[in-house]
């Protein structure tokens, strides 16, 4: 038999209490949070964006915000309990959408809740989301927010509101919002395509000052939305 030496024993001592203290320590969580993208019914092309947008404005903020935010989006249908997993959402696309009385009742209890819905519109689904939503808030309007609201002015400072991404109907880019007990709780970007701005520069060729402005202020939304509305330029 080899008896170890006593330097030997005082290694092995060592190593077995690492392992120890390696296997009853928890592991700290890699992310925070991961954002949802919405999957609706209706027709509408919900995956208009699905590729890049909410992705790179995910690398944007943890680059940019100091976020830990998964970069993996999700993908979740608007009636799914799945949906309070995720504090962001996001919803666009260019045509229909209908929303059932469960699904609207879902996502008003995500809302009140503390969740925050980002509604951009690519053009088209004004007339679409807008019924949609009174069903979610029968008792509220989408009002337009004013360019000193906060949402402007979180990490980066957007003294006019939205940046205007693409061109369709020669109107200036509008913000609106639904309050709810003095919460906002969804923005809607409407003759603005934010969301189009957060793609990849070969999607749709847009100058890179255009895409900079459009992250920037994707980035205010998680932001505002994560961190309860507290910035350096509070106004």
């Amino acid at each position: 038999m080899i008896i170890p030496t006593k330097h030997k024993l005082h290694a092995i001592t060592i190593l077995l209490v690492g392992l120890l203290l390696v296997g009853f320590r928890s592991p700290a969580p890699p992310y925070s949070c991961q954002l949802g993208l919405v999957k609706y019914n209706g027709g509408g092309d919900w995956y208009s964006n699905l590729e890049t947008s909410l992705p790179n404005l995910i690398k944007f903020c943890n680059e940019n915000l100091g976020t830990k935010i998964n970069p993996e989006q999700a993908i979740v249908e608007v009636g799914s309990s799945e949906l309070f997993n995720y504090p962001f959402i996001h919803l666009t696309g260019h045509g229909n959408i209908i929303l059932s009385n469960q699904e609207a009742t879902n996502l008003r209890n995500y809302l009140i809740g503390g969740g925050f819905l980002h509604i951009s519109d690519n053009y088209g689904m004004d007339k679409f989301i807008r019924p949609q939503m009174k069903k979610v808030f029968p008792e509220l309007d989408f009002i337009e927010l004013p360019f000193s609201h906060k949402i402007y002015h979180q990490k980066y400072d957007f003294p006019n509101g939205l940046p205007k991404v693409h061109e369709h109907d020669k109107k200036p880019p509008q913000g609106f919002g639904l309050v709810w007990q003095g919460r906002l709780v969804c923005f809607y970007d409407f003759e603005c395509d934010l969301g189009d701005g957060w793609e990849s520069p070969e999607v749709h060729n847009d100058s890179p000052d255009a895409r900079l402005k459009a992250l920037r202020m994707g980035a205010n939304l998680i932001q505002y939305a994560l961190m309860g509305g507290e910035s350096k330029h509070q106004k």
